[in-house]
């Protein structure tokens, strides 16, 4: 199945050593884009104090809830490109190219107006203090101007993650990486410019691997092959990206809706807790590219093996998933709480600002191998084509627990440790919805596989 070296043949062969093939770079590659905004913390917070550490960190929520629908969408296409990729249907396959790389730029331009718009007010919604509003705001508006760039070069590498390919967007992420590094120091170290310099750096950086994605699809001579002549949409292939990608968006948006509440509840502690906050959460972040790579592995190998009607393949690739998460993201947590005080200190130097980071930190590293169960049943799901349904039992499971929690327990006890102990919380009663339903689908599935020629969406 696979035509050059940087595909994977997902539908033959052994199973773990192909997943963790594939999951290695996508988990290097999320790591580096966490980068573009670790490093914009690392360097405000050591170069220009905690009131701009505070600012740049209090909008990652935000700009993730408003991102997060455009971004599920590209699971969508990822989905179904991968399926007619594995069932030889060349000419759906590239007018599922075209109709997402469209959508990519169409979407990009949108989030534009968005971000300019409606951060300050979104801002506000959050309870954003006083002294950290201004920056916030300034930042949010120059970092989604690059919001074109994002989205194509997204949408770009889910295309290659459809055939196996992880590793061309792993290399291009490490230029634009070490160019958003080189130019967060110039212009924060140098010419001063404040949350103004990182923003402007990772807007160039994320416009230098849209470019590159685009390149390799230009350049391919594989079926996915992009030509922009032939950008338009098939409102066929549209719909059913959208059947899957969608419910997967508005899961993450709303996800990230009730970590924006999460946040507002921080931010009634005042800038040092949202500084510490800010440093956890970045910790937690490269724990849930470990967990997220190993979902993306297994929502990709399951669409494959959906499309060559491989039913018995999909069960494995769900059992060696979740072996692999508990072996990956134990490993990282356990290192992370461990090493929580000298990790946070790498955000700021300032003791009672790393004491927040700390407490976060031990009440959900070492747990977080339960996010990763969480995420690979919908993950599965999806790329069997159900969408929907794991959609709502993770907001009733996560997004339900953490507005209940914020609302009607964390009020009675308000310490940090006290809210966040919503994240283990969450995450077990959502994996006990995902498991029952996925028992129920599971038959249905290899039934459907079995007896039909036709694959459904719902």
């Amino acid at each position: 199945m696979a035509k050059n070296k940087y595909e994977i043949d997902m539908v033959n062969g052994t199973i773990m050593p192909k997943l963790i093939t594939f999951a290695i770079p996508l988990m290097l590659s999320g790591i580096l884009q966490l980068l573009f905004n670790a490093v914009d913390i690392i360097v405000v917070g050591r170069f220009s104090g905690s009131q701009s550490l505070a600012a740049v960190g209090s909008t990652s929520s935000l700009i993730n809830m408003l991102t997060n629908l455009f971004i599920g969408i590209s699971l969508g296409a990822n989905v179904l490109a991968a399926r007619f990729y594995a069932a030889g249907k060349h000419k759906e396959m590239s007018e599922t190219v075209h109709t997402s790389i469209l959508t990519a730029l169409i979407s990009g331009v949108l989030m534009i107006f968005v971000g300019i718009f409606f951060s300050r007010p979104a801002l506000e919604l959050m309870d954003t203090p006083s002294d950290v509003i201004e920056l916030a705001t300034l930042y949010m508006r120059i970092y989604f101007v690059g919001m074109p760039f994002f989205m194509l070069y997204n949408y770009g590498a889910a295309i290659l993650r459809a055939v196996g390919d992880t590793k061309r967007p792993l290399i291009f992420l490490v230029v634009s990486g070490v160019t958003n590094a080189c130019l967060n120091l110039l212009l924060v170290i140098v010419f001063k410019m404040d949350v103004a310099g990182v923003a402007i750096a990772t807007v160039i950086s994320q416009m230098i691997s849209c470019v590159l994605v685009l390149i390799c699809l230009y350049k391919t001579d594989a079926v996915y092959q992009l030509r922009f002549k032939k950008l338009r949409i098939k409102w066929e292939y549209l719909g059913q990206i959208f059947r899957i990608g969608i419910p997967a968006g508005i899961q993450s948006t709303l996800i990230s809706f009730s970590n924006v509440l999460l946040q507002s509840s921080v931010n009634s502690f005042g800038s040092i807790a949202m500084a510490g906050y800010t440093a956890a959460n970045n910790v937690l972040s490269f724990l849930y590219m470990g967990a997220n790579s190993i979902t993306q592995a297994c929502m990709s190998f399951t669409s494959q093996n959906y499309g060559a009607r491989k039913p018995k393949r999909m069960d494995k690739v769900l059992i060696d998933g979740l072996i692999l998460q508990v072996v990956i993201c134990l490993t990282l947590g356990v290192l992370a709480y461990v090493f929580g005080n000298q990790v946070s200190s790498i955000y700021t130097d300032d003791p009672n600002v790393i004491k927040c980071s700390v407490e976060i930190l031990a009440l959900t590293t070492v747990p977080y191998f339960l996010c990763g169960f969480m995420d690979t049943f919908p993950g599965v799901l999806r790329g069997m084509g159900r969408s929907t349904v794991p959609m709502i039992l993770c907001l009733l499971g996560t997004v339900g627990v953490r507005i209940l929690w914020i609302y009607c327990f964390f009020p009675h006890n308000r310490t940090l440790g006290y809210l966040f102990i919503s994240y283990p919380v969450s995450w077990i009663a959502t994996i006990v919805m995902q498991l029952i339903y996925y028992i129920f689908i599971r038959k249905e599935v290899h039934k459907e596989l079995n007896t039909s020629n036709e694959y459904t969406l719902v």
